[in-house]
């Protein structure tokens, strides 16, 4: 026999199938940028974001975590064009493809500056902006309350310029973060304090120059809100003259520099000594910026790479918690619309024992069965009826009645007896002659009276 040689077989479980092509997709497309539009952006219950991504010639499911959520500055939304950064996986449960994103972007536009944009147009559609809130800066302020890092450079210029242009001032620090995790929340409790207390007399927010994302603290709507919320005017003096935030058009007055503040909130002859003194301060403020971010790198190079892996596989678990959800739904769904059947089901078993329909219901059998009744009796009449007219006919053929339609008769006595004999009745009795067309009355004569017919 020839010899036949057979490859072995490269058995998988669909597990270990889709983990190998996870792999595979996870080796060959990682850090990769994908261009497109949005469709179908939705939020699940765990914080996530899904939205298919497409163009002219195909469509790719997205996901993006809740974790990079967090850190994204403006809401993607349909019709968006967008550039995206992540890596391509594979979601077992549906043995779908998907791209996890880790960063998005805006075509064209930078993704802070829309986050701004959009911030910006609804807070001025409620009116924050308006010119007419606005509230004017007392003259002497004694009591300046100051919410801004108690380690930078800032705190220390406005101390400094404050108590050499008027000796005597109280003031309090609220130590807050400027930038970085917590700082919202840490800057909206020191407004809250100042704001909304019986001592300060007026507010000043304040931190150093920065790029859009150090400066971006302040483009929050919490701290927007909270600003507008303070009883107690607010001074935004957030970054360099040039720099922006939302916070400067909620504050009741914008100062372009945290110096500048100092000097808008108490006035002196002495202003060109401070802002050169000012100008000094910015330059070790820059130093020391540059000496943070570069810790925070050095930071993040460090525990970058351990915190994605546990956030991948975190962000896995919570798009299970996802589908499972979305399935107890719809079995919540069809257990509903089954009860909903019975309890219709029910309802018409309900009526049909209603005594008005069975009480409708026999009159309706009785008048049907009165109707056969009438139709069978009916029958019964017209059969007998026609088993009576033969007999009828043969007994009137067999009558001694149609005799009489010879020219014979029947004679009856008074009481009806049939005169067979003429011994029966004697000469003048009262004898009653049965014609064939009626009766008549007649008396016996004697025998010698009769004279017979010629």
């Amino acid at each position: 026999m020839p010899f036949t040689w057979e490859a072995p077989r490269r058995l998988f479980t669909v597990t270990q199938l889709t983990d190998s092509i996870r792999q595979t997709l996870n080796d060959s497309y990682t850090d990769i940028w994908v261009s497109g539009e949005i469709s179908g952006a939705k939020a699940g219950p765990s914080g996530h974001i899904y939205f298919t991504l497409k163009d002219a010639g195909a469509q790719l499911r997205c996901v993006m975590f809740s974790r990079e959520v967090r850190f994204t500055r403006f809401k993607p939304r349909d019709g968006m064009e967008v550039l995206l950064r992540g890596r391509i996986d594979v979601y077992a449960p549906r043995g779908d493809y998907q791209m996890i994103v880790d960063a998005l972007e805006p075509r064209g536009i930078g993704a802070l500056q829309v986050a701004f944009e959009q911030l910006k147009k609804k807070l001025a559609e409620e009116g924050l902006f308006a010119t007419e809130r606005k509230r004017p800066l007392p003259l002497y302020p004694r009591r300046i309350g100051i919410v801004t890092s108690p380690s930078g450079a800032v705190i220390r210029d406005l101390i400094n310029i404050l108590t050499r242009r008027f000796p005597g001032l109280h003031i309090r620090l609220f130590p807050a973060p400027v930038q970085g995790e917590g700082s919202v929340e840490q800057v909206c409790r020191g407004l809250q304090l100042f704001g909304t207390g019986n001592w300060a007399e007026v507010i000043i927010i304040a931190r150093g120059g920065g790029s859009v994302e150090d400066l971006w603290t302040f483009n929050e709507e919490a701290v927007a809100r909270q600003i507008a919320a303070s009883r107690v005017p607010v001074v935004s003096a957030i970054g360099h003259e040039t720099d922006f935030t939302i916070a400067d058009f909620v504050a009741d007055l914008r100062a372009p520099t945290p110096s500048a503040a100092a000097e808008l909130v108490v006035r002196t002859r002495d202003e060109i000594t401070g802002r050169l003194e000012t100008l000094e301060k910015h330059l070790v403020q820059g130093l020391r910026y540059k000496i943070a971010r570069s810790r925070q790198r050095l930071h993040q190079l460090e525990t970058g790479q351990a915190a994605t892996s546990i956030h991948r596989t975190i962000g896995r678990k919570l798009q299970r918690v996802d589908e499972f959800e979305n399935r107890a739904r719809e079995i919540v769904r069809i257990a509903v619309a089954a009860r909903r059947r019975k309890i219709t089901v029910l309802d018409a078993r309900l009526q049909r024992q209603d005594l008005r329909l069975r009480l409708a219901d026999g009159k309706r059998r009785l008048e049907a069965a009165a109707a056969r009744l009438e139709k069978r009796m009916q029958r019964k009449v017209d059969a007998a009826r026609r088993r009576l007219e033969p007999l009828e006919a043969q007994l009137h053929q067999l009558s001694p009645l149609r005799v009489l339609d010879r020219g014979y008769a029947i004679v009856q006595s008074p009481d009806g007896e049939v005169v067979k004999s003429t011994s029966q009745v004697a000469p003048g009795a009262r004898i009653h002659v049965r014609l064939a067309d009626g009766r008549i009355a007649a008396e016996v004569l004697p025998p010698a009276e009769i004279t017979p017919k010629q």
